[in-house]
């Protein structure tokens, strides 16, 4: 009888699922998830891993690139607030980090990370690293996070499933995985877009957003997550097409 109760429990929980909109593209959303549980769950792991780069010695530790950062992504965010007013009200974070296993990522509710490694392997100038911050903080304003945790209960579900056994699975199942890798790679093409009308309506030229991805070419290296993100010449492509559109 607890069984039961616990499966009817969850399926009246799916059925109060919120569908959503991303801003800009309209792509319908199915939200499973609270969006203060998946903040929750985010905000501790996010922190987690501040506390570890911090005691490594890597948590903002140039102090020239933080400064540029914070710059220009305060004018991504005013932009962000603009097309999801919800924003305005996140406690953003904003750090970096010179660990070289990280790229840059924005968490759900605004928590990003940006790895100073990769800033100078590209060589970023400003309105570049707009573009890579912009398409982080499109991640968060799309809520990605939230639809892909939701979307596994409608990959691979499992009864009563929660969001702690959610996130474990996707942490240790190569097979799920790659089930959702398709998922990941319309999130990333929607990133991009999005980012570049972020960075566009904050003020950035196009023409750097393309030099962004035109690096992103020439820096491109086969790699295990190529099945989740588009190939660096389809970006650049997009990105050529979205600036003709921004700027025509």
């Amino acid at each position: 009888m607890k069984c039961v109760l616990t499966c009817f429990v969850f399926i009246a929980s799916l059925s109060a699922a919120s569908l959503a909109q991303v801003p800009e593209t309209g792509r319908w959303q199915d939200l499973d998830f609270s969006e203060s549980d998946v903040s929750s769950r985010t905000d501790d792991k996010y922190w987690d891993m501040l506390v570890d780069l911090s005691r490594r010695g890597r948590l903002d530790d140039d102090p020239v690139l933080l400064g540029r950062v914070k710059s220009i992504a305060t004018t991504l965010i005013r932009a962000a607030a603009a097309v999801k007013p919800e924003t305005a009200t996140w406690n953003w974070e904003i750090h970096t980090s010179s660990d070289p296993g990280i790229d840059a990522f924005c968490m759900a509710g605004g928590k990003l990370l940006i790895g100073s490694e990769f800033v100078r392997k590209l060589r970023l100038d400003d309105g570049e690293l707009a573009t890579l911050i912009g398409h982080e903080v499109a991640h968060a304003v799309a809520d990605h996070h939230r639809e892909f945790l939701s979307s596994v209960l409608h990959v691979s579900p499992l009864p009563a499933t929660t969001l702690d056994v959610t996130l474990s699975r996707l942490d240790s199942d190569l097979s799920l995985q790659m089930k959702m890798a398709t998922l990941a790679s319309i999130q990333e093409t929607e990133a991009d877009q999005l980012g570049m009308v972020l960075a566009h309506r904050a003020g950035w030229p196009a023409a750097a957003m393309v030099n962004f991805y035109r690096k992103l070419v020439m820096t491109e290296k086969p790699s295990i997550f190529a099945a989740s993100h588009p190939a660096a010449t389809s970006r650049l492509s997009m990105a050529q097409a979205m600036a003709i559109l921004l700027e025509p």
